[in-house]
Parts: C-alpha cells; sequence; structure tokens
C-alpha cells in the first residue's frame, strides 16, 4: 500500500490489527468456494486511488492492507485529508477511484457535480468527543470550558466536517467558544493537542481511541453531541472501476464493518 501523492496526512496504524487477520489468506478461484474471512475478488489488478476523510486513517489504512493481502495483484493508495479539500480536488480533476467523506453534504456537492459513478452508500458514523493532553493540565471537563479565554482551545477549520460538527456541538451546549488556533483537519488538531500545544480541542471519538495514552478523551453529551455520517463511492472518472468497486464493496462487507466497529466508528 502506497500514500498517493495528493495525501496531506501520514497514515498511523490503528489497533484493529487482530480483527483483520486473516482477511487477505486462502485465497479461492470464485466467491462461491470463497473461505470464511477473506475477500478475494477475480480480476482485480493495478492500483486503487482513494481519497479519504481524515478521521479514517487508521481504519482505512487496515482495510486497505487488508484487501491488498487478498487481492495480490492490486495496490491500494490512499489521500487523506479534509473532506472539503478532497471533494474540491477531485471537482478540479485530481485523479481518485474511490472517495469516502466524513459529511453527507460534502458527498452530495459531488453528486451535484455529476463527479460520482453511481450513488453513494452510509457505511459508518462517528460522534465528538474533547480531546486534552494527558493527566488534562487545563482540567477540562465539559464543553462550557471553551470559553475560557485563559486555556488554548483548537478546532477544525469552519469548513471542514470536524469543525463544522465542534461548532454545531458548542451552539446546542450555548457556549461561544474562545478560539486560539483553527486547524487544516482533525489529524493536525490531534497532533497539536498530543504535543501539549493546545489545552483542549474537539475530535471524533475514533481519533481518540486511535491517540492511546497519547491524549484523553472527555464525553460530550448526547443532547449536545453531533453525529458524522459517512458516505462512499466509486467517482466518475475512475481510472480503475473494477477495482474501486470492489474495494467499496470490501468497506461495506461484513469484515469491512466489523473493523470500523472495532476502531469505534458506528454503523448509520
Amino acid at each position: 500500500m502506497i500514500d498517493h501523492p495528493f495525501a496531506g496526512q501520514v497514515c498511523r496504524v490503528a489497533l484493529i490489527v487482530p480483527l483483520l487477520i486473516g482477511l487477505g489468506t486462502g485465497c479461492a478461484s470464485d466467491g462461491d468456494d470463497q473461505p470464511s474471512g477473506t475477500y478475494r475478488r477475480e480480476g482485480v489488478t493495478g492500483s486503487i486511488t482513494v481519497f479519504a476523510a481524515a478521521s479514517l486513517t487508521d481504519s482505512f489504512t487496515e482495510l486497505g492492507t487488508a484487501f491488498e493481502e487478498a487481492n495480490p495483484e492490486s495496490t491500494v493508495a490512499f489521500s487523506f485529508g479534509p473532506s472539503s479539500a478532497l471533494v474540491t480536488q477531485i471537482t478540479e480533476g485530481a485523479p481518485a477511484d474511490v472517495i469516502a467523506t466524513a459529511s453527507t453534504t460534502n458527498m452530495k456537492d459531488l453528486v451535484d457535480a455529476d463527479a460520482l459513478g453511481g450513488d453513494p452508500t452510509e457505511f459508518a458514523t462517528n460522534v465528538l468527543q474533547l480531546a486534552v493532553p494527558p493527566d488534562n493540565p487545563g482540567d477540562i471537563d465539559a464543553l462550557d470550558d471553551l470559553a475560557d479565554e485563559d486555556l488554548i482551545v483548537a478546532l477544525c477549520n469552519e469548513e471542514v466536517p470536524c469543525g463544522k460538527f465542534a461548532r454545531e456541538a458548542l451552539d446546542k451546549a450555548g457556549v461561544e467558544p474562545s478560539i486560539d488556533s483553527n486547524e487544516e483537519d482533525v489529524r493536525a488538531l490531534l497532533t497539536k493537542i498530543e504535543a501539549g500545544e493546545v489545552d483542549v480541542g474537539v475530535v471524533y471519538r475514533t481519533d481518540v481511541e486511535a491517540a492511546g495514552d497519547a491524549v484523553e478523551g472527555i464525553e460530550i453529551p448526547d443532547d449536545q453531541n453531533v453525529t458524522a455520517t459517512y458516505p462512499i463511492a466509486v467517482t466518475g472518472e475512475a481510472d480503475n472501476a473494477e477495482g474501486a468497486r470492489a474495494l467499496v464493496d470490501f468497506v461495506l462487507s461484513e469484515d469491512g464493518r466489523a473493523a470500523l466497529t472495532e476502531a469505534g466508528f458506528g454503523s448509520p
């Protein structure tokens, strides 16, 4: 698996390897004979370029590895970044076979631009959490704390899903945040939290889980939280449409959904 030249985020491996061990082993000659726990698709070859939301970095990296193991004549090249920027790149002609966003609104922009090769399918959901450095030096416990001017508060940029959803959550809570930094995507924000450069940020639950001990997560109550819904689709200008459809099918398969659940995503 390789990083696509448009990639804006280095892949970090999620701790879902045990679940995926075996997905790429035991190839079969056809679907009826295919052993349990494998996903081989006859005729799938070449590179499959996937543009995906930054919050999918860990889970999609693992799914891509499993897909390659099951289909050794194929490679999966990822470009991870803010959904809004990935959509813009595709509408401007950047080569991509598959697109997966963290927002149905961003995907609708591609539908409206007639840039997809079929209807998108919702495959996962996510919710927000507060993320703080280890030991919570800012003593954060709720969204209300983001109004404190003495704290260093960071959000994603307003135009990307994690930033849009964070502001919706703050609005639900009646909080006017004191924002010190706006980051390009959720992984850039998480990196600053891990480094202790900010006291608190609003990220996705799955990002907190993927970070392990590098950050601490603080739950946001359901009545203040926002659910992100993730759609996936084959692009209209896919160079490897057959491989793209096979990869989308894998993400939507029982094994793919199980891996996403293990990573902390919900079902749509």
